[in-house]
């Protein structure tokens, strides 16, 4: 026999958030197996999509962003990137991408 849970035991078998579950639904991503007499959601836990992994914060690159209005002022454009770079290597220990 199938177990059938609520939305909000499916959301966490899933890693998203209750929101997230009733947009799929919305969008045809996702169907309850069935609803209860006071229009509840039940999941069935074994058909729920698979859960995909989660990017952990150390895997992501540290993006930076640095201008200036005009292309005299070159060198505080790179004065800029040195110290984004330093402040992001800091917080991430890693080099920035500009």
């Amino acid at each position: 026999m199938s177990k059938l849970i609520s939305i909000k035991e499916a959301a966490d078998a899933l890693g998203v958030s209750v929101y997230t579950l009733r947009r799929w639904e919305k969008e045809g991503k996702i169907v309850p197996a069935q609803r209860t007499a006071g229009g509840q959601r039940r999941f069935n836990l074994h058909s729920l999509p698979t859960p995909q992994p989660v990017v952990k914060q150390q895997e992501r690159p540290t993006l930076a962003y640095a201008r200036v209005s005009s292309h005299d002022q070159k060198e505080d454009l790179a004065r800029q990137e040195k110290e984004t770079d330093r402040n992001c290597a800091r917080q991430s220990g890693r080099r920035t991408l500009f």
